[in-house]
Formats: C-alpha cells, structure tokens, sequence
C-alpha cells in the first residue's frame, strides 16, 4: 500500500511538476505579464478544482472553512513561488536547469518542519534523512555553479 502511495503521491507529482516547470519557461519566453501569468495559471486550477470536485462523491466533496482558509494559504504561497520563478526566468534570465534544483530544495524546508510541526521524527531514520538532506544541499550547489 505504501508503494502506490509513493507513487501517486511521488512520481506522478513529480511528473507534472516536471512538465509545469517547462511550461513555466515557455510562458515566459511569450511575453506574457507575471499578473495575468499567474491569473491564467489560476483558472487552470479551478478548472481542475471544478472537474475533480464534480466527479468526487462523499467526503471527497467536503469543504470546511478550516480547509478552505488553508487551502488559501497554501494558494498565496504556491503563486509567489510561481512568481518569483517567472521573475528569475524573465526579468534575470536565469537558466531553468539551474533554477529548478535550487527551488525544489525546498523539500528541506517541508522537511525540517513536518519533523517539528506533525513530529514525524518519531517514523523517520532521522540519520538517513540528514544524510539525505546534506546530499541535496551538495546537489543544489553543484548545480547551481555548473
């Protein structure tokens, strides 16, 4: 079971963000303004919002306002990080294969805080996951200098 967790919830996401990640250097390279860039990527969610929810039935349709103020928080900072990539592909001309590994190190930061907020440092080899972390740190500044 945990295997096609990892899958669904890992690879396929990986997948996608992989291809929004090239998406988001063709867009920019269109001339498009970074408000309307982020307005357009907005109605792509809800478009998909609109069509999952349509087709979810039961507790897959639930919405509290709990989750929705949340689910906000979560929008706000997910369309600056947008952003500010657009601004560095745009404005700065920085290389998207440099960019990419230095912005997904932002799995550190997911990290170090589902360790702290939900204490999941009682289910992880926490030597095994600094270790990793440091190679990620290492890969980042390779990448970054290459």
């Amino acid at each position: 079971m945990e295997a096609k967790g990892l899958l669904v919830g890992g690879v396929l996401p990986a997948v996608m963000f992989g291809l929004a990640g090239l998406m988001q250097k063709m867009t920019t390279r269109t001339g498009v303004g970074l408000g309307p860039y982020l307005l357009c990527i907005g109605v792509g969610v809800l478009v998909m919002g609109a069509v999952l929810t349509m087709g979810a039935t039961g507790p897959a349709r639930a919405i509290t306002g709990k989750g929705a103020l949340m689910s906000g928080a979560l929008g706000i900072f997910w369309a600056l990080g947008t952003w500010f990539v657009a601004v560095g592909l745009s404005h700065y001309a920085a290389p998207l294969a440099k960019l990419v590994p230095l912005y997904n190190m932002n799995t550190l930061i997911v990290v170090v805080l589902a360790l702290i907020v939900f204490a999941e440092f009682r289910d992880v080899a926490v030597t095994k996951l600094v270790a990793g972390a440091a190679l990620i740190v290492v890969g980042g500044t390779l990448v970054a200098n290459a």
